[in-house]
């Protein structure tokens, strides 16, 4: 694990209309290695700090740092070493699967030879090579997370944030791709996610943080958390003190 924080969120927060904070006081660290889940109740401020992180909501309490980089003031270094799969991709859907997997390592300048052997990897264990020159317009959800997924992994990130990644993805799908989450940590990669499914945070992650109301009610190890104990037990126990 490395010594400095791949992502780092100092005291963020967040309001819309001065009225309740979608985020409150929000301090976290993840490290190189790690998969931190982020669990909470619909509207506890999950998306709201993973859109701050990824670059897509701006804000002015707080800080986030990216691999030493802030995200307010060096947005493209974070960027570069940062890949980000939301919950409902939008994707370009006048474009094939392929056309739009060629894009996407265009923006990040993958060479021929790289892109081709990594599509091509990830488009097999996804079970998509034959779809790939299709109009995306006319895939299902899943199909769309999936080209989502492997348009994020064309650049080897980092740091790779999900929100609630295992929505709309098939049991093959949805164990392929924490097989593949499970590698990139073993690399060092950093990874944050929320989900609701507190069962594959608990096999999956190594560190937890819990959000209610904006606010942090619990983070640390797996371990630490838990104490014995199941992740859904240690939850319901915060959520009920706080």
């Amino acid at each position: 694990m490395s010594e400095r924080a791949m992502l780092e969120i100092r005291h963020f927060t967040k309001s819309y209309g001065g009225k309740t904070k979608a985020a409150d006081d929000v301090n976290l660290s993840v490290y190189g290695g790690d998969i931190c889940g982020f669990i909470g109740h619909n509207g506890a401020g999950k998306s709201t700090t993973i859109r701050a992180v990824v670059g897509v909501l701006d804000f002015s309490r707080g800080e986030i740092f990216i691999d030493g980089h802030s995200v307010k003031d060096d947005p493209i270094a974070c960027k570069q070493v940062t890949a980000y799969i939301p919950d409902n991709p939008d994707l370009y859907e006048n474009l094939t699967g392929i056309q739009y997997l060629n894009f996407v390592a265009d923006v990040f300048d993958i060479g021929a030879a790289e892109r081709k052997e990594r599509i091509g990897r990830y488009a097999d264990l996804f079970e998509i090579r034959e779809a790939l020159g299709d109009l995306i317009g006319s895939y299902s959800h899943g199909m769309k997370q999936k080209v989502a997924i492997i348009s994020a992994l064309i650049h080897e990130p980092k740091l790779l944030v999900l929100d609630e990644p295992f929505v709309g993805l098939d049991p093959k799908a949805s164990f392929t791709l924490k097989e593949i989450m499970r590698e990139m940590c073993r690399e060092g990669t950093a990874i944050f996610f929320s989900t609701h499914v507190l069962d594959v945070a608990e096999k999956l992650c190594n560190k937890v943080a819990i959000i209610r109301k904006g606010r942090i009610i619990a983070s640390g190890t797996m371990e630490e958390l838990t104490e014995g104990h199941s992740l859904e037990e240690a939850f319901l126990e915060a959520d009920n003190e706080k």
